[in-house]
């Protein structure tokens, strides 16, 4: 054999080293090359380290200074050896189990690597392998790990394969996490734009069932709407017991022994060490059962405010549930509570738009067909009333007739309101077929507008026109032409309050363009982008009247959309709007089947299209003074009105409606005082100038509603004691809720009788006398409860200077026990423990009046500490054993175990005392047993006596203050014991209740959490 070189087993050659050179590398520094030499290697297969032959101490000085993991294997026996880099890998083996041949240190490997070696002698050639999966058991328990290796076979001089070199790298973390990786892909890839909860879960377990080696099982429940149960989606893995999992599971506190209740209560990941007792199929006694750990892991919400469901993932036998697999697990839960989330919100949004949309085709349905249904009794009613006042032949009296002008101004205007409904919801559903035909667009104009201009003079504004020829006639549907312009009109004049209403019509750009610009209050600019929207009115805004449905405008839009036109709007506030709808000229936009050569009378049609308008109008103006004037005028006498005992009385009626004023007016005048505003800042104003005994006011007003009115009033400390009714057209109990939360004393919704509207006054004006004379007695209370409270106050300084003499006696009692002799002590020692205990009783006095005190100030202040309850009612017992021994009562105190919680110490010993003393004072020569023990988070204190007991009538009132424990009063004490001992449980959050003792006597139960009471 060469004795200068050897061959490097990898290829190539190195220089052999001397003996004395190779021990020298060994001490060279390293962890491994030290415990080469410290070893005794001569009882080993390797033999004395100076007899190793050349070609070990050539490789083992190879790999003890490299810094890539390294080891080897010689010999027959396979000794394993290795450098510092690979001493991470042996884990808890090393150092002691290390340097022995490989099937010693691991005997779980050589199964698997023994063949290996054999076939790699065999063959002389070097092997390689990639992330290859060993079963090794190197920290205590089995582990998962792989590792990528090549073995090189090491051979003498002769060709004789004499040992293994091989570069080993674990690549557990890279394989494990590559894999974990994936499975959190494809979770998220397949989970995605789920459309419900249930289909998210399905496509999360489906990525879950293929990595069985992190999740050997998997079961996942989804929870419903109340969060009381939980039902399975679906299961992965645990084979033939699959089946066996259970469907449904209670969430429940009452079941917080279950498997997801403890984790829907705390929110948080739990441990459950075998889930096998949880499956409905059980295996047989007897059977061998592999315990099967799982961690149930919450689904939160997105929003965080409920849980979407619970996933119980199986744990891998080979893998610590600390670190990064606990930290895989979250986020298998976190991605399917994401996809859960994402798809719960999809699904709601779909049922959300849903319903929506059905709401709103129903609505349109409804409209359309009530429309329908109204037309035929208003009509039946507005004819009729005409043809009364018309009657020449036999023409009413005024009072008749001024009756039956306001039923006719009414009806009219709830035919427009109807009309316009019908119109609005026909073309919203696209089911209205317009009839277009060439119009003098300027005369026909002209002619809708001459029906405004003496309503205009009536209102003291000015109506200007310019309606310059076009150039060629206007295809126009004339019935919404109609609607379009007195819509337009009607809303100028119901804004404008001086200056006036200007009309112009032109041609412009190949569009007739109609301009109706108004000098009125104007609209913020704000709600300009909310105009033409269905049901949008601005809020606050100054006008003759708040009443009005919120679609006219909407309506001028959809009509000057089926003519292809536009409608836009420009307004500064204070200063005035203008409207302007623009239809183009010509036909080539229209449909050719509506297109048509002639239609109805349009100056007859006209006219009564805007007979509606106009009295609507006429009803705003109606015999109102100036708008900046507020209207606060007396009535004269109603009749047939049910007469009020409160003729003195002032009601104040608000409504921006001229005729509902006067009709509310007419019902109570003569009854009570009226007086009348026009909105709720009129009525504010004269509210402030002098308080009416009642308001009775609108909801829906310009300038200040009526809610706006009742909490301007409730905020005012001289003004929050008058009644206030509200009166409104929506009907319903949420109406109704929400105007009586709002502070409103009651509620009247339209239309109502006179007999309802003047119980409703004569009720509240009552109420309101009894509320006065209530305050009255209330001041009379709050002088006794002065005087209460200066009591205690006295109950609590007298009970702090009795303290004082009370401290310095038991001091002398003291001094002068310590200072008698063996002689006296015997003489006066039972005097002297009667002054002792005394002295005692008259503290317990003193502490209880200092209790009651307390109580009465506030809640009872508790100083809690860690407290063992069996040992503090141990102590108080055998304190009083002997008085109750002295008294003939024999005691059985049993306490099985110590019972830890967080008391207050000193005040519970006061509620052991009381109870014992209660026991010897109504049970005196009877026997008096105690009990403690825990039961479960609480602990109970039973005493339980056999005297004269309780009476089932007075077992709720001995409780109270001054009360005791029997009818007969001949007992002795001040009657505050157990009130206090009530006090105390109750401040820690506990119970104490009496019953009857079988056989006579009376039986006390307190119970105290352990926790503590609540902060």
């Amino acid at each position: 054999m060469n004795e200068q070189s050897t061959a490097d087993p990898v290829g190539g050659a190195v220089a052999s080293p001397s003996p004395d050179g190779w021990l020298e590398a060994l001490r060279g520094g390293s962890e491994m090359g030290r415990l080469i030499l410290e070893r005794d290697w001569s009882g080993t297969p390797l033999g004395p380290i100076a007899s190793w032959p050349r070609t070990l101490r050539t490789v083992v000085g190879m790999c003890l200074t490299t810094r890539f993991p390294m080891f080897i294997y010689w010999g027959p026996e396979r000794v394993q050896l290795y450098n510092d880099a690979g001493i991470p890998i042996m884990g808890a083996k090393h150092p002691h189990h290390a340097l022995a041949p490989l099937r010693e240190v691991f005997p779980e490997l050589w199964p698997h690597l023994g063949p290996l070696f054999e076939e790699l002698e065999r063959t002389k050639q070097a092997n390689w392998a990639e992330s290859q999966s060993l079963p090794i058991l190197r920290n205590g328990s089995d582990e998962e790990a792989y590792f990528t290796w090549s073995y090189t076979p090491v051979l003498d001089d002769d060709g004789t394969v004499v040992g293994f070199y091989t570069p080993a790298m674990e690549t557990t973390g890279q394989v494990v996490g590559q894999r974990r990786l994936r499975t959190l892909h494809s979770l998220s890839e397949r989970a995605s734009g789920a459309a419900s909860v249930e289909e998210a879960c399905r496509a999360g377990l489906s990525a879950m069932a293929e990595n069985l080696a992190d999740l050997p099982f998997t079961w996942l429940y989804v929870t419903d709407a109340d969060g009381a149960h939980a039902t399975l989606v679906g299961s992965t893995g645990m084979g033939a017991l699959g089946a066996s999992v259970p469907v449904s599971l209670d969430l429940r506190p009452v079941h917080a022994g279950g498997l997801l209740a403890p984790v829907a209560g705390t929110r948080q990941p739990g441990r459950v060490e075998d889930v096998n007792g949880w499956l409905e199929a059980r295996p047989a006694p007897g059977a061998a059962s592999t315990p099967r750990p799982a961690l149930v892991l919450p689904l939160p919400h997105a929003e965080g405010d409920r849980t979407l469901g619970f996933l119980v993932a199986g744990l891998s036998p080979v893998q610590s549930l600390a670190g990064e697999y606990r930290g895989f697990l979250e986020l298998v839960a976190g991605a399917l509570a994401t996809a859960a989330s994402s798809a719960r919100a999809r699904q709601e949004a779909l049922e959300r738009m849903e319903k929506l949309a059905a709401l709103d085709r129903a609505k349109t349905a409804f409209f359309s067909n009530v429309s329908h249904e109204f037309r035929t009794p208003l009509t039946l009613m507005v004819g009729p009333v005409e043809d009364a006042l018309s009657d020449a032949a036999e023409p009413l009296g005024p009072r008749q007739a001024e009756r039956l002008s306001l039923v006719q101004r009414n009806a009219s205007r709830l035919l427009k309101l109807v009309n316009t409904l019908l119109d609005f919801t026909r073309t919203e559903a696209g089911r209205v077929r317009a009839a277009f035909q060439p119009t003098d667009l300027s005369a026909f104009t002209a002619e809708l507008v001459s029906h405004f201009e003496s309503i205009a003079k009536r209102a003291q504004l000015t109506l200007t026109l310019d309606l310059a020829p076009l150039p060629e006639p206007v295809w126009v549907d004339r019935e919404m032409w109609e609607k379009i312009v007195f819509n337009l009109l009607s809303n100028a004049m119901k804004f404008t309050f001086e200056g006036g209403v200007h009309v112009r019509l032109h041609a412009e750009e190949g569009e007739a363009r109609l301009t109706v610009r108004d000098t009125g209050s104007g609209i913020p600019a704000g709600e300009l982008p909310h105009i033409f929207e269905r049901f949008h009115r601005v809020e606050n805004a100054r006008s003759r009247s708040h009443e009005g449905s919120g679609i006219g405008l909407s309506l001028v839009q959809e009509l000057a959309k089926l003519h292809g036109g536009t409608v836009g709007v420009k307004s500064v506030v204070g200063e005035g709007t203008t409207f302007c709808v623009a239809v183009p000229l010509g036909h080539g936009h229209l449909p050719h089947e509506q297109r048509v050569s002639s239609g109805r009378d349009a100056a007859r049609a006209s006219l009564e299209s805007a007979f509606p308008y106009v009295e609507e109008i006429r009803g705003w103006l109606g015999a109102s003074p100036a708008p900046d004037a507020p209207e606060f005028a007396p009535h004269g006498t109603g009749v047939g009105s049910p007469r009020l005992p409160f003729a003195s009385a002032r009601v104040l009626v608000v409504d921006d409606n001229a005729d509902l004023r006067t009709y509310i007016s007419g019902l109570l005048a003569g009854q009570v005082a009226v007086e009348t505003a026009e909105d709720g800042l009129a009525a504010l104003q004269a509210i402030r100038e002098r308080p009416p005994d009642l308001v009775l006011s609108d909801v829906m007003m310009p300038r200040l509603g009526g809610f706006g009115l009742l909490r301007e009033l409730r905020a005012d400390p001289r003004l929050r004691a008058i009644p206030f009714i509200l009166l409104s057209a929506r009907a319903g109990e949420e109406a109704s809720v929400e105007g009586l939360e709002a502070g409103a004393d009651d509620y009247l919704v339209k239309p109502f009788s006179a007999r309802e509207l003047t119980a409703r006054v004569r009720t509240q004006l009552e109420m309101a006398r009894v509320r006065r004379e209530v305050a009255e007695l209330s001041a009379r209370e709050a002088v006794l409860q002065e005087a209460v409270r200066a009591r205690d106050e006295f109950l609590s300084v007298v009970s702090h200077e009795l303290k004082t003499p009370l401290a310095g006696f038991r001091l002398q009692l003291d001094l002068m026990e310590r200072g008698l002799g063996p002689e006296a002590h015997s003489r006066l020692g039972e005097r002297l423990l009667l002054t002792r205990r005394q002295v005692h009783r008259l503290a317990t006095v003193v502490e209880t009046l200092l209790d009651v005190s307390q109580l009465s100030a506030g809640p009872l202040s508790l100083k809690v500490e860690d407290v063992d309850f069996a040992a503090l009612v141990a102590a108080e017992v055998g304190q009083l054993r002997e008085e109750l021994a002295r008294e003939g009562c024999e005691v059985t105190l049993r306490i099985a175990a110590p019972v830890q919680g967080r008391f207050d110490r000193a005040r519970l010993e006061l509620v052991v005392q009381g109870l014992l003393s209660n026991a010897l004072k109504y049970g005196p020569g009877k026997p008096v047993e105690i009990h403690v023990e825990q039961d479960g988070p609480c602990a109970r204190l039973t005493v339980v006596d056999h005297g004269m007991g309780v009476r089932p009538e007075d077992r709720e009132r001995i409780w109270q203050r001054f009360e005791r424990a029997v009818s007969v009063r001949n007992f002795g004490g001040l009657g505050l014991g157990l009130w206090i001992a009530r006090q105390v449980v109750e401040a820690h959050g506990g119970s104490v209740g009496v019953c009857e003792t079988p056989g006579g006597g009376a039986t006390f139960t307190v119970s105290l959490p352990l926790s503590g009471p609540r902060t």
